[in-house]
């Protein structure tokens, strides 16, 4: 057991509030993921919020200690997590930070269009 394949466990767990978002990004390319240590058989997983609000610290656990404890050599995980206010986007992958541009600018046209068809509507109305 190492980092790379605990990573490698970590990438798969998607950010919840990514997921609604629709930009689905792992905690590991949202940059969540502060510090990993390896004691014997007990994996301890330091973890950075996005917000100190973050009502998802449950699922994480349970994300966590799944994906890392189903490697073989882990007896036991830890998930510790920090007060969600030392996390910035600047902490992203840049594939990450461009997925989420992506998306953000996806929305703005939306609204764009939308908008305009209702300014449309009320000058032909």
């Amino acid at each position: 057991m190492d980092d790379d394949r605990i990573l490698e466990r970590l990438d798969e767990i998607v950010d919840p509030c990514s997921a609604a978002n629709g930009t689905d990004l792992s905690i590991v390319s949202m940059g969540l993921i502060e510090e990993i240590d390896i004691d014997g058989s007990h994996v301890t997983v330091s973890m950075h919020l996005t917000t100190p609000f973050c009502m998802q610290i449950p699922f994480f656990i349970d994300e966590v200690e799944d994906r890392v404890g189903s490697l073989e050599g882990v007896e036991s995980v830890t998930l510790e997590t920090d007060s969600g206010i030392e996390w910035s986007q600047d902490m992203m992958s840049e594939d990450a930070c461009r997925k989420r541009e992506q998306r953000t600018q996806a929305r703005a046209d939306r609204y764009r269009e939308t908008a305009s068809d209702r300014s449309l509507a009320r000058t032909d109305g």
